[in-house]
């Protein structure tokens, strides 16, 4: 099915001064529908949610729970098995500070993870005297299940693997690395702040125990994310902080915490946040992750065609658009990444990233890139236009350099 872009557009304000946004992996854009939610909050039920028994408080909390709920929809969970934080990041910190690691035991990650899924488990490795094993991919990002198979056994507590690179674009096998882990009775955290916006997720299909991912990359608000946990392993998984919202019972020298999602909640919740964040799935679910995926792959297409025949690109990660999510990280033979993000915005407003993403590692020993690379980034809201001028304006620096 074809999306009606120029609809869609219509609900991204952003872009109706002619900005060209290319950054939607770092941060996506946020639409009408699901920033009237949001002010829907604060101008007519602005209650705290959980505990209000008055008429105005049970709206928010409602809101709050259908919010869950829509969040939950979109991967094919449960509701009880969402719990809202911040971002990605402090989903992954719940579970690498959650778990009841045992010294000896073993984490197994790779060389494509944000850091965010990568220093967390440094850490723990440090602190809880565990072994981290890192997972080598190929040049341009690709790992197979045989490359886990090697690091995978029976001392393997947590596999903690990106769901899609957000430097390459690749994605991982899910599925297969999932059941070479469960054989090896490990558990599994994917990463998936770019892949839940991008495309169909269901976490039962993947079987994964752990999945995070953050509303801001998902036409969302900022400062709000959720964590997936498998119902039957939130007995076993500790929240990273505890106090009001959190408790069934308190004595003089016991507490008792809640069960579900309101174990790792404590506090006032971002509440407006969370609406807006169910919003978005909402709006994701309405235009279709399939339709979203299969937009971004003809503008992925469009984009490697064009940097192709530009010279002096050095493109990272596969050329065919098949292989990829619309994540492209390039460098220009002659400029730094900065330099070049700096030409592409001055020169025709196109905003792009540039440095490591959070990927220093990748960067250092896979790349051969140290002082990073460019990254254009496509979304649900890009057109063919926004890739041409990019394109174009991209080949206009080029020759400069001749």
């Amino acid at each position: 099915m074809m999306l009606d872009i120029n609809k869609i557009r219509e609900d991204f304000t952003f872009l109706r001064s002619g900005r060209i946004y290319l950054d939607s992996t770092a941060t996506s854009l946020t639409p009408e529908p699901v920033l009237k939610k949001v002010l829907e909050y604060y101008r007519e039920y602005r209650a705290n949610v959980g505990r209000g028994i008055y008429n105005t408080a049970q709206t928010a909390t409602s809101a709050y729970e259908n919010a869950r709920a829509e969040v939950a929809k979109l991967i094919n969970a449960k509701p009880e098995e969402i719990i809202f934080v911040r971002n990605t990041t402090e989903a992954t910190n719940l579970v690498a500070n959650g778990l009841k690691f045992q010294e000896g035991e073993k984490i197994v990650t790779t060389i494509l993870e944000h850091h965010s899924n990568y220093i967390v488990w440094l850490r723990v490795k440090n602190t809880k005297k565990l072994e981290l094993s890192v997972v080598q991919s190929d040049r341009e990002g690709h790992l197979s299940p045989s490359d886990f198979a090697a690091h995978i056994d029976r001392r393997t507590k947590l596999v903690a693997v990106t769901h899609t690179s957000n430097v390459l674009g690749v994605r991982p096998p899910i599925k297969e690395i999932v059941k070479l882990a469960h054989e090896q009775g490990s558990l599994v955290l994917v990463d998936g702040a770019q892949s839940v916006p991008h495309t169909k997720v269901d976490v039962k299909e993947l079987g994964c125990d752990f999945l995070a991912f953050s509303g801001h990359k998902m036409c969302g608000p900022t400062g709000v994310g959720a964590l997936y946990i498998k119902e039957d392993l939130q007995a076993s998984v500790e929240p990273l902080c505890i106090g009001g919202g959190s408790i069934d019972d308190v004595g003089i020298d016991y507490y008792r915490l809640r069960g579900g999602p309101n174990k790792y909640e404590a506090g006032t919740p971002p509440i407006a946040e969370a609406i807006g964040m169910g919003a978005a799935a909402t709006y994701l679910m309405n235009i279709g992750m399939d339709n979203i995926e299969d937009h971004e792959r003809k503008l992925t297409r469009r984009m490697l065609q064009g940097l192709a025949n530009i010279e002096g690109i050095s493109l990272y990660g596969p050329k065919d658009a098949e292989k990829r999510a619309g994540i492209i990280s390039f460098n220009l033979k002659g400029m730094n990444p900065h330099d070049v993000a700096v030409a592409l915005d001055t020169t025709s407003g196109v905003m792009v990233r540039s440095g490591h993403h959070c990927a220093l590692p990748l960067h250092k020993h896979v790349l051969n890139a140290p002082n990073g690379s460019v990254r254009a980034s496509v979304y649900l809201y890009n057109n063919y236009d926004d890739v041409d001028v990019f394109l174009d304006t991209l080949a206009e620096i080029s020759k400069t350099l001749m």
